[in-house]
């Protein structure tokens, strides 16, 4: 595989409204970005994703686009965003910008234009259809934030499909118009600098609505080759689709550099694996490492020749990883550089979620009053109106919700955590007094500069970005092993990933072995003789030289 720019790069992700407030009007802008590059730039990470800064009515906080081409007037103004790209490239970090073409937001021109009549020439940019009989909706799909996937537009007496919000009507990408017009857009932001895209939900834009098909639709893959020759397939940029339905045949498809498609995509198997069979997320399972570790080495597997994998523990849809994975109370600092380390030396390009470096934990607010996400407040009507009760709706809020992820970066101890001088859009996690980024920059032992050394390890070791990948301790219920090797040099990373202290018989191959310490969470990394002792929580990385397969 021809070696890429982006195989030994971190990607940070800003969620532009929780970032920091540079204006005081309590949330967060283009200018509060520009102001903490430099502490980006001390992090180590060379990519920012940026989530949606576009034009919106914020129904679902950006990514319901009004105007692709322009910026939200609470994030700033265009001209602020080609300082961002000009001021980050100056500190050697690129800007990915999030697409999000499945959808528009509902007071985009292209939709104002379409609902006006049936005949109108922008008609056909959405999925319209007939009711029934009786008037009601085409079908019985389901949106993703609960309620019918089917709005009725009273105007012109048809309905319009929309995945999300009925205020994110979905774009009928079967219109070669609405294809040549996103074309258009992605090449005047690559023409502008930008570093590439990640595709917001990319799995859907195939759909078929009368077959019922939403996810892998029959021409995904042929859109994705069409766009990948208009626009970013003979520049140096970076492409990951979100692909919540993707499994590792189907990650090949995306990411096979000789099928000119992405560079690689989000896969979510070891986030569901903790979600309920039929309650999904909000009715949480308990996190098993086994059945974890199984869908990793499938991953790693699949992929160790052909395409690429993302890694990453949270992102702005996602709970907190220390939460969800470790300890956010006694443990939170064992724990967090823990979940760093497992994920740093598999193989793939690392994703670090503002506040993951910090070991930010998820949020429970007193009340639903003090939540803001769209899907949280929908689903909390919609099941306790069906008769979930109020606690067990709140535990999957707690546990789940976006706005776990979404709480302002928690920057100081000061007021609102040094996020803004106003009154936050989001209440802040009252735990900033004692998490925050100025007391990790000050402490050498933080979970910040222990993603410091992993970020610049992926530069010093060609066997952390290329290397085989091989499982250890497979059936150990308690621990994550493996290694990582490239011609004369083998990595062994292992893993504690629960409180309790375990003792490990050692196989032959690692007994009395020394190596270089790359990185540990405690003091040392553990002695390998004919059994080796892990501490709570216990992570380290050893380079032990050549050994053989």
């Amino acid at each position: 595989m021809e070696t890429k720019w982006w195989h030994d790069a971190v990607v940070y992700q800003i969620y532009p409204r929780s970032f920091c407030d540079a204006n005081g009007d309590g949330i967060g802008d283009l200018a509060g970005i520009i102001a903490r590059l430099d502490y980006l730039r001390t992090l180590g990470v060379n990519v920012i994703w940026l989530s949606p800064v576009y034009r919106s009515p914020m129904d679902d906080n950006g990514y319901d686009i009004s105007d692709y081409c322009d910026i939200a007037p609470e994030f700033g103004t265009l001209e602020e965003m080609d300082a961002l790209i000009a001021e980050a490239a100056r500190r050697d970090i690129r800007i990915v910008m999030d697409l999000v073409v499945n959808h528009t937001s509902d007071e985009h021109p292209w939709f104002v234009e379409a609902r006006k009549s049936k005949d109108n020439p922008y008609r056909d940019y959405y999925i319209w259809r007939a009711p029934q009989a009786d008037g009601s909706a085409p079908d019985v799909q389901r949106s993703c934030f609960g309620g019918s996937a089917w709005e009725f537009d009273a105007a012109t007496g048809e309905y319009y499909f929309h995945l999300f919000s009925k205020r994110q009507p979905d774009l009928n990408w079967a219109n070669p118009k609405v294809q040549r017009e996103v074309h258009r857009m992605m090449n005047w932001w690559l023409d502008r600098g930008i570093g590439g895209f990640r595709m917001d939900v990319i799995d859907l834009i195939g759909k078929d609505v009368d077959a019922g098909v939403t996810t892998n639709g029959p021409r995904l893959h042929a859109l994705l080759r069409e766009m990948n020759a208009a626009t970013f397939g003979e520049r140096d940029v970076l492409t990951v689709g979100e692909a919540w339905s993707a499994t590792p045949e189907i990650a090949k498809l995306y990411s096979d550099p000789l099928r000119r498609e992405l560079s690689m995509v989000f896969q979510f198997e070891h986030i569901t694996i903790t979600h309920d069979p039929v309650e999904g997320k909000w009715k949480p399972r308990a996190f098993d490492l086994r059945e974890f570790k199984k869908v990793i080495t499938k991953w790693q597997t699949a992929l160790a020749d052909t395409g690429w994998n993302s890694l990453f523990w949270n992102n702005h849809d996602l709970p907190r990883a220390v939460s969800k994975y470790g300890d956010p109370g006694r443990y939170r600092v064992e724990s967090a550089k823990m979940l760093a380390t497992a994920l740093h030396f598999l193989k793939g390009t690392p994703y670090v979620y503002q506040g993951e470096e910090i070991g930010m934990t998820n949020v429970r607010f007193d009340s639903i009053a003090d939540y803001q996400d769209i899907e949280s407040l929908n689903l909390y009507r919609e099941r306790t109106a069906a008769g979930v009760p109020h606690a067990a709706m709140m535990e999957g809020i707690y546990a789940n919700g976006r706005d776990n992820a979404r709480t302002p970066m928690q920057w100081d101890d000061t007021v609102n955590a040094g996020f803004t001088a106003g009154t936050p859009w989001l209440k802040v996690n009252p735990n900033y007094r004692e998490i925050n980024a100025a007391a990790a920059l000050d402490d050498p032992n933080s979970i910040f500069h222990h993603y410091r050394r992993l970020i610049a390890l992926r530069k010093e070791r060609a066997a952390m970005v290329h290397g085989d990948y091989r499982p250890l301790f497979e059936a150990h219920p308690q621990v994550f092993a493996y290694e990582r090797k490239l011609g004369g040099e083998c990595i062994v990373v292992i893993s504690n990933f629960f409180a309790e202290p375990v003792e490990l018989e050692l196989p032959d191959g690692l007994r009395g072995v020394r190596g270089e310490c790359l990185v540990s969470n405690y003091d040392s990394c553990g002695e390998l003789g004919h059994t080796l002792a892990l501490r709570p929580y216990e992570s380290f990385a050893l380079a032990l030289g050549a050994r053989a397969a």
